[in-house]
């Protein structure tokens, strides 16, 4: 097949993508001794997706419900997305005010353990784990 016949396949959404790894998953370890609902909105121009977390000792379900939650976190999509491929950090986007929160900002720290972070820092920090063992 010549390049010119080939049909291009349309970009995977990095938002969707986790999210729905966290539905698939169901139940995460991380987040035992938490309950909470966690509201994601994410602005694409003029339209607002909104991804809504509710943790139950670890058990999470996601949706795309518009409604009430401990926590909100506003932001654009293209951070968002960056975010979950571990190029941008939550927390700095945060002290860098890209980020509109409100509620409960310990739910906030929590939904943070379930990004990525940047694979240099997992691999440096294995390998200094391998050293302080071996």
């Amino acid at each position: 097949m010549s390049p010119s016949t080939r049909t291009a396949q349309p970009k995977r959404d990095a938002a969707a993508t986790f999210f729905e790894s966290l539905a698939t998953k169901g139940h995460e370890p991380l987040l035992h001794h938490t309950s909470g609902a966690v509201r994601i909105d994410l602005r694409n121009g003029e339209v607002v997706e909104h991804w809504h977390l509710t943790m139950l000792n670890g058990d999470v379900t996601v949706s795309h419900r518009n409604s009430k939650a401990d926590a909100t976190i506003a932001m654009d999509k293209k951070l968002f997305e960056a975010i979950t491929r571990g190029t941008a950090n939550l927390t700095a986007s945060l002290l860098r005010g890209l980020l509109d929160v409100g509620g409960d900002l310990g739910l906030l720290s929590v939904f943070d353990r379930l990004l990525p972070g940047p694979k240099r820092s997992q691999t440096s920090f294995l390998d200094r784990q391998e050293q302080l063992v071996g």
